[in-house]
């Protein structure tokens, strides 16, 4: 390709500003805005040509609104709030939006003929959404042998590791196991949006439990019964002093 080739390429590559179509030219090409003037939802233009300086107006409408039922899950909590919609807007399942300084998901999409994953606001006439910018984490909390479900009030992006301890208000929990539908987790990272239910055990007192050999420390760490150590240290207490063998041989009695 020679320069004159790649420069026709850049031409048509370039970017037009304000590009409508010229009633005089009967081509799309570049305007400059002289007056600008909001109609209703609409804007009035007058315009001039950058190729044949014919002045002309157009007019931008916005499409008609349409009001669709949407209802909003909040937790155990549900309401129907109405929200006004381009009629030509499209909508899909897990599409993201902002209503009431809130971030919701759409889960379901309904027009007259049932359950839709993608459809147009024009024929749309009832949305089912979740909250999405706070999460609500089941919980099983044990302590001996009883246990009691809680849930937990969390920002997206909340991740959670098994096996290490957390704080719910003053008390204190291991997180013993993680279910995410498809499996538990005793090791594994999980985050919150994918969690379906999380096992918390009260972490044991070092009153209740205390090794009693190095051996016996180490799997307690590994186990969690004394609660989160990657790396576990011995203390001092629990090393025994080093006995330095006596150098002095004694000699054998001369017969």
């Amino acid at each position: 390709m020679d320069d004159a080739d790649y420069r026709d390429e850049l031409d048509e590559d370039e970017v037009i500003e304000n590009a409508v179509l010229c009633p005089t030219c009967e081509d799309v090409t570049g305007h400059d805005i002289l007056k600008e003037k909001e109609v209703g939802r609409g804007k009035n233009y007058l315009l001039r040509c950058q190729t044949c300086s014919a002045v002309h107006e157009i007019q931008f409408r916005a499409p008609p609104l349409r009001r669709v039922p949407f209802m909003l899950t909040d937790g155990p909590e549900s309401y129907m709030a109405t929200i006004d919609l381009d009629a030509d807007e499209w909508l899909e399942l897990d599409d993201v939006f902002e209503h009431d300084d809130m971030t919701w998901r759409i889960t379901q999409l309904e027009s007259e003929s049932g359950s839709e994953e993608a459809i147009e606001a024009a024929q749309l006439i009832r949305a089912v959404a979740l909250r999405q910018d706070m999460l609500r984490v089941k919980i099983t909390k044990t302590r001996g042998e009883f246990s009691t479900p809680d849930v937990l009030i969390v920002e997206e992006g909340t991740v959670y590791k098994a096996g290490t301890i957390i704080e719910i208000g003053v008390q204190t929990w291991r997180i013993r196991a993680i279910h995410t539908g498809e499996g538990r987790t005793l090791r594994g990272t999980v985050d919150a949006s994918k969690i379906k239910r999380m096992y918390l055990h009260e972490p044991p007192r070092p009153e209740r439990f205390e090794p009693k050999t190095p051996r016996e420390r180490r799997q307690a760490w590994k186990e969690g019964r004394l609660g989160f150590n990657p790396n576990p240290i011995l203390p001092k207490e629990h090393i025994k002093k080093r006995v330095k063998p006596n150098k002095r041989r004694k000699k054998k009695a001369r017969k």
